[in-house]
């Protein structure tokens, strides 16, 4: 089926994808939903329990909530077919027509997300103070519940032809809608990465020649002892090789991913995009970005380094100092013959 042409559609960013009869797209949309959901709430479980309170924190909490309760919704209306509720008959087009408004008011978020993230680590990175603040926790509810509202009534004032079912036909189609917004970011965020190896290529090759196998608390650990005369504050190229080691080291699986998606062109239902795992990705890219801007402002704290649920960004303030732990290392020959 021929896509809705952009001059026509009010989002250019938002596409029809695959088209399926509603009785059809409805149990997709429930085991979809049902595997999100999981993933959700298993790396909200994963992550590191004492962080520092962000507007991407909340956010993510809420998405979690709200996919949820469009789960349940959505089995809901599956199961009890043909049901009358305050005058209004619900049946199995409401799942498609639920799935299609979540498909909009997520796929316009990426970018307001990104934004607002962004600037908020910017201001707030250089805070050394945990504290409790209930004026931040209040000012974080308030803006992701406006940023909720917004888009929903956004798209609510939508003509209904452009979110509804479509009438034109007799089945009832049920079509998917694609955002590029994730597309987009993806291709910037995967341009800097691999733009910055380039930019910093010496001390990339300093770094990885000193690199050194040891045992630290018990555990198996690379430990790069390169250190430059400047501390990594005061040398750019240095801080941003270590920023780009420890997001890497973390996130390999997904940047891996995420080329894929990106090389492909393959296509993902909007209301799937924006999950969990795919904005603590956004997250930890962002506390790195906003790290190496204000580096010259950060305290070098224990609580700096909380920003991120699932980093610990102080390796690349604080480089790991083998002189303390000697009576705990292994030699990295020994190392290596436990592991083979």
């Amino acid at each position: 089926m021929a896509a809705m042409s952009s001059e026509n559609h009010p989002f250019p960013y938002l596409q029809h994808g695959s088209i399926f009869n509603p009785s059809e797209a409805s149990g997709a949309l429930l085991l979809i939903m049902l595997g999100k959901v999981s993933l959700n709430i298993f790396l909200l479980q994963v992550r590191r329990q004492k962080f520092r309170e962000t507007f991407m924190g909340y956010f993510c909490i809420s998405l979690a909530l709200l996919d949820l309760v469009l789960l349940v919704t959505m089995s809901f209306l599956s199961h009890f077919q043909n049901l009358i509720l305050l005058g209004v008959r619900f049946t199995k087009y409401h799942t498609c027509l639920l799935a299609q408004i979540a498909a909009f008011t997520y796929g316009i978020l990426h970018y307001p997300v990104f934004v607002v993230a962004g600037l908020d680590y910017y201001f707030t990175i250089t805070q050394s103070s945990k504290s409790p603040n209930v004026c931040r926790k209040s000012i974080y509810t308030a803006v992701v519940v406006f940023t909720w509202i917004s888009a929903f009534l956004y798209v609510l004032s939508l003509p209904g032809n452009s979110i509804g079912l479509d009438h034109s036909n007799s089945a009832y189609q049920c079509p998917f809608y694609f955002s590029s917004q994730t597309y987009w970011l993806s291709l910037g965020m995967l341009l800097i990465i691999c733009l910055v190896p380039v930019f910093c290529w010496s001390e990339v090759v300093a770094m990885v020649q000193s690199i050194k196998l040891t045992s630290f608390e018990n555990e198996t650990v690379l430990v790069f002892p390169y250190v430059p005369e400047c501390s990594p504050r005061d040398c750019p190229k240095h801080l941003l090789t270590r920023l780009l080691i420890c997001f890497i080291g973390t996130w390999a699986p997904f940047v891996f991913l995420q080329m894929l998606i990106v090389l492909l062109g393959a296509q993902i239902p909007a209301f799937i995009e924006m999950n969990v795992p795919w904005l603590y990705f956004v997250n930890s890219f962002l506390v790195a970005v906003a790290y190496w801007m204000r580096r010259r402002h950060i305290e070098l704290t224990e609580v700096t380094w909380d920003a991120d649920p699932f980093i610990s960004w102080k390796f690349c303030f604080v480089p790991f100092n083998c002189e303390y732990a000697d009576e705990a290392q292994k030699s990295s020959s020994e190392i290596a013959n436990e592991l083979l």
